[in-house]
Formats: C-alpha cells, sequence, structure tokens
C-alpha cells in the first residue's frame, strides 16, 4: 500500500476505535497525526489479537494466546525491516519507524505488555501494576513523544510523556473494574485486596463495594500524580502537541475523577465523558498550552526502565 493508503485506513481505524483519541489527534499538525493515526492502528490490531476484539470491541475466547503473541512479534519485526507484511496495521508501523528514530526497544517493550493480557496476568504488588501500566501505556506515551519530535535520548521529557501513559491506564483500570471481573481479569494489586480482606475474585460482590470505593479513591489520586507529572512535559511539546496532549490529559482524568465521585455506584455503569465535556477540555487546554509549565517533582513516582535496560 501507498503511505497514502496507509494513512487513511488508520485514520478510518482510530476513528471506530476511540472518538477520544480521534479528537485529540485532530490537535496535531499534519504530519504529526498522520504519524500518530498510523501508531494507532499498529496498537489497536495488536491488541485486538491479544484479547479477541475488534476495534475494543466484546472480547472472545483466545484459544491459542502464544500464536497471537508469535504473530504480531513475526509481522512486526517484518514491518521494521522494510518488508511488506501484506497488513496495513503492521505495515504502518514499519512505516512509522522509517519516518521517526523510533527505539525498537519501545515497540518490543509494548509487545510484552500484550503478551502480558493474553496471559490473563495480574498483579501482586503496586510496583507490578505500575509496571504493567508501563507495558500497556507508559511506552505508548513515550512512542508518542517520539513521533512529536522529542529525541530518544531525552529521558527527562520522555519520562513524563510515559506518567501520561500510566495515567490513562490507571484511569481506565478504576472504570474498567467490573468489565474486567466479567472476564475474569483483575488489576488491583493482590496486596491491595489482601489488606482490605477481599478475598480472591470476590471483589464485586456488593457487600465489599465500599472498600473497593476506597481503592478507586487510591487510583484517582494516582492518575493525578502521573497526570500532573504529564503536564510538565508537555511544557517541551511544539504547541499544537501541547494542545493535543493537554486535551487528552484532562479527558482521561475526569474519567478517573468521575469513577471517584460516583464513589460505590462507579460500577453501575460504564463511565463515560461526554462530548460536550470532550470539547470542554479541547478550549480548556489551548488556553493551558499558551501558560507557563506548572511546577510538579516527580519524587515518589514509579520510573520507567531506561532503554538500555529494556
Amino acid at each position: 500500500m501507498t503511505r497514502a493508503a496507509l494513512v487513511e485506513t488508520a485514520r478510518l481505524s482510530i476513528a471506530r476505535g476511540s472518538q477520544s483519541f480521534a479528537m485529540a489527534s485532530r490537535l496535531f499538525d499534519q504530519p504529526t497525526r498522520e504519524k500518530a493515526w498510523l501508531l494507532y492502528s499498529w496498537c489497536r490490531k495488536c491488541d485486538d489479537i491479544a484479547d479477541g476484539q475488534d476495534h475494543g470491541g466484546a472480547r472472545s475466547e483466545v484459544t491459542d494466546p502464544a500464536t497471537g503473541i508469535a504473530k504480531i512479534r513475526d509481522l512486526t519485526a517484518l514491518a521494521l525491516a522494510g518488508q511488506p507484511t501484506g497488513d496495513p496495521a503492521f505495515d504502518a508501523i514499519g512505516q512509522v519507524a522509517r519516518e521517526t528514530a523510533m527505539p525498537h526497544a519501545f515497540i518490543d517493550d509494548l509487545i510484552t505488555g500484550f503478551a502480558m493480557d493474553s496471559a490473563d496476568w495480574s498483579p501482586r504488588t503496586e510496583n507490578d501494576l505500575l509496571t504493567y501500566c508501563y507495558h500497556v501505556a507508559g511506552v505508548v506515551g513515550c512512542m508518542m513523544a517520539v513521533v512529536m519530535g522529542v529525541a530518544p535520548d531525552d529521558e527527562a521529557t520522555l519520562d513524563r510523556a510515559c506518567d501520561l501513559g500510566l495515567a490513562f491506564q490507571l484511569a481506565n483500570i478504576a472504570r474498567d473494574i467490573s468489565e474486567d471481573d466479567a472476564v475474569g481479569r483483575c488489576y488491583l494489586p493482590m496486596d491491595w485486596l489482601v489488606e482490605a480482606d477481599i478475598p480472591p475474585g470476590e471483589h464485586m460482590r456488593p457487600h465489599y463495594r465500599g472498600r473497593l470505593a476506597d481503592m478507586a479513591w487510591w487510583l484517582a489520586n494516582m492518575v493525578g500524580d502521573y497526570e500532573a507529572s504529564a503536564r510538565v512535559g508537555a511544557a517541551k511539546l511544539p504547541f499544537r502537541s501541547r494542545w493535543a496532549v493537554l486535551a487528552a490529559a484532562g479527558i482521561y482524568g475526569d474519567i478517573a475523577r468521575r469513577v471517584d465521585a460516583l464513589d460505590q455506584a462507579a460500577w453501575d455503569s460504564r463511565v463515560v465523558i461526554s462530548k460536550g465535556r470532550k470539547l470542554g477540555w479541547v478550549l480548556k487546554a489551548m488556553g493551558q498550552a499558551v501558560q507557563p509549565a506548572p511546577s510538579f517533582g516527580r519524587d515518589g513516582l514509579w520510573t520507567r526502565p531506561r532503554l538500555s535496560q529494556s
């Protein structure tokens, strides 16, 4: 496929798979927007293979997860070697890699995240949780930073980009506790459940809702810290990229804040952010993008592995 055809296929993928990301991506300049779409299409396809989904829809049983992960690794390696794969989503990651200085270690780290999901992995400790969040989302923040022009050796800015991905994933985990439980998954650390005296697999029972709400409160506070850190890093980006990042940060931060505000009712139905609220964040973020960078240190926050350690 030509580059233009790959971009168009990727545009259709993001429009179908994530309205929030599609909206935020339109704030980028065209070259950045197109590379972001290409990266998204590969991420979406890999995630769907690992989870037995179609653009993030209902999960189906994956009978041979190891084969799916092997397919992801093989097709990705082929694309990174500059060879056509027969699948536009995988050709897209090859295109992005050629157009940017994308470290292949980031791509490998994300594939590790897909493998963790396909193996129904669950965390024992908070550090396990954050390590998982890095592999499925924090590293995507790093990859998007490279797409937006951040140098791969700018560790400080990449740390902040990773923090945004961590905030996104922690917000998703807080929102999706019930949905994950329905398919036999739990991303709440076992240590937290033990401390709350909740038996394994029982956290969605009605009489544990109060304790579950306490965990959601803690997750929301974590989201707030990582979101605040990411806002500092956004100041290093070009204006339109900064605007997009700040809008996405506000939208996903609202997911966690809404879960926290709903308390025990947070999982009665899926928490969504209205289109009007999203547009409000787009306007608010434009103002934030021209303000001086906020001050927020990273002391006490989890730090991603360096490229040399990946």
